[in-house]
């Protein structure tokens, strides 16, 4: 598995960086991007999403607080609560996994050519008994970064999830290249790659688009759809994301 994962990232990471030719990064997308908020700063998501599989829709609405704490270091709490709409009948909501997470850029395109940093996320236990997982779990990924120009960017990379008992549940990548299309309008295209975990969820992929517009300096409106390629049915055969984002 890790061989067959390690190959897919090689590959999707040649074609990212041979097709793309500053922007930011991260939400929208599933995959992350190693700039950290600016020091001193805020970015908040108001955010909703959701995935669309045989068995029925289910997703999440919160909030996602990110703050600046210091040089190449970005402080992240996300309070969401979830629902489930099974395809039975019936929908549930209740509270779901409260993330915290730490984003440290240690190398700088500047000195190194391109931006790597490492942004590890804990999930709690839901304790809901409705939606989220009712164990905690640890995602240790690496992203790294490259601008091209004033309207290209390229940014991707992954890592594996840690159950409570420290064994591996499964492993994730994926690959974007944005482009500035108008000076407030930003648009993205996302390959994204998950292995079968270890509860027999099977592996999947899918390909996505996203975008931000910006309203003013402080407001901004973010969007992103995306379409399952592998074992659909099971992992998602179509899933979107809305937020609006207040920077200060």
């Amino acid at each position: 598995m890790a061989k067959r994962l390690v190959r897919w990232l090689i590959a999707v990471g040649g074609i990212l960086f041979l097709t793309a030719t500053p922007s930011l990064a991260g939400p929208p997308f599933v995959s992350d991007d190693p700039e950290p908020t600016e020091t001193g700063h805020f970015e908040i998501y108001s955010f909703v999403n959701g995935t669309n599989t045989r068995a029925g829709t289910s997703g999440e609405t919160g909030v996602d607080f990110n703050y600046g704490a210091a040089r190449d270091l970005q402080l992240t709490a996300t309070m969401p609560a979830g629902y489930t709409d099974a395809a039975s009948g019936g929908t549930r909501f209740g509270p779901s996994n409260v993330e915290l997470a730490a984003k440290y850029r240690f190398l700088h395109q500047d000195g190194f050519g391109f931006e790597v940093a490492v942004f590890p996320r804990l999930f709690l236990p839901s304790g809901s008994g409705v939606t989220g997982d009712d164990h905690a779990s640890l995602l240790l990924p690496i992203w790294v970064q490259k601008d091209f120009g004033k309207q290209w960017s390229a940014f991707g990379g992954g890592g594996c999830t840690l159950n409570e008992v420290r064994t591996a549940s499964f492993c994730q990548a994926g690959v974007v290249a944005n482009y500035q299309i108008l000076p407030k309008l930003q648009i993205g295209g996302e390959l994204f790659h998950a292995t079968a975990d270890s509860q027999g969820t099977p592996a999947a992929t899918s390909v996505g688009v996203g975008w931000r517009y910006d309203v003013s300096d402080n407001y901004h409106l973010l969007g992103y759809v995306r379409r399952g390629l592998e074992n659909a049915s099971e992992t998602g055969r179509y899933s979107w994301y809305a937020s609006i984002l207040f920077t200060f």
